[in-house]
């Protein structure tokens, strides 16, 4: 979670200094490729990237490049721990997305607590004010919401491929796409830009391992928790190079929305568990 939030602190610097939004991607994606394929090599070994289900995975890559355009936009055009906040509300998202596409029954106690988690977003974005940009609260719910949809197809993928399987692809994929627009927007930069950019990819790459090696070592309830140490990073990031600091409606809309999304995580647990006592039973 530190990776993320500093890989998403440099997507903001490097905004700064000039560097076109698809050039943090490419150099993202790219310099991230070398160190998830040594890790897979050292730990599993290369042929277990092989898949069955190339046309998933290109449809991963396509929504998730789609979503990352969006999520980086959100992190250059809003602060830090705002963009960071709006961010977690992605697991109420998924709930909905999960009652209306997948028809998973959803009680009383998960839409109270999208209820809730909503309440939350609106006392972080103030609508009566214009504390935040519109165009920048847009984006940052557009990614959301596609990050959602992200979320359903990583679960369906889930069923067969293992996560490593699926970083890899989405990493491998994405890079010539992202080289082709390059051809139109690839520019030189200084040398601290072009380490800001050396580190993008290097911290997102580590981000990801660091994901995958938590889900491979302890459970899903343990893990997903400790996405919201995020909103700590990013706030102290953002007090960091651009003395930023979260209004007091941020930290009250955030707790709403941490404790949205951890109660959602638990009643998950508590679901998947049950349903595997009646398989046992």
């Amino acid at each position: 979670m530190l990776c993320l939030a500093i890989m998403f602190a440099l997507v903001k610097l490097a905004s700064e200094r000039g560097v076109h939004l698809v050039e943090s991607l490419f150099y993202r994606q790219a310099l991230a490729m070398p160190i998830v394929f040594g890790w897979i090599m050292l730990t599993q070994g290369a042929a277990s990237v092989r898949t069955q289900r190339i046309g998933g995975h290109i449809s991963r890559t396509t929504l998730g490049l789609v979503g990352m355009v969006f999520n980086f936009g959100a992190y250059i055009l809003l602060p830090l721990t705002e963009a960071t906040t709006i961010g977690f509300t992605m697991p109420i998202v998924a709930t909905i997305l999960s009652a209306v596409l997948l028809k998973e029954a959803t009680g009383i106690h998960r839409w109270s607590a999208v209820l809730i988690g909503f309440v939350g977003v609106l006392v972080v974005v103030r609508p009566d004010t214009a504390h935040f940009p519109p165009l920048g609260l847009a984006v940052a719910l557009v990614a959301v919401v596609l990050t959602s949809f992200i979320a359903l197809l990583l679960r369906d993928l889930g069923r067969t491929e293992g996560a490593s399987v699926t970083v890899f692809w989405f990493t491998f994929l994405s890079i010539p796409p992202l080289g082709i627009a390059m051809i139109f927007v690839a520019q030189a930069h200084d040398p601290l830009t072009w380490g800001i950019l050396a580190m993008i990819g290097i911290s997102g790459g580590l981000a990801q391992l660091g994901m995958t090696g938590a889900l491979r070592w302890a459970p899903v309830s343990v893990v997903l928790p400790m996405d919201y140490s995020t909103l700590l990073w990013a706030t102290a990031l953002g007090w960091l190079f651009w003395n930023e600091w979260p209004q007091p409606t941020t930290w009250i809309g955030a707790a709403l929305i941490v404790a949205s999304g951890l109660y959602i995580a638990w009643r998950e647990h508590i679901r998947l568990k049950a349903a595997r006592d009646v398989v046992v039973a």
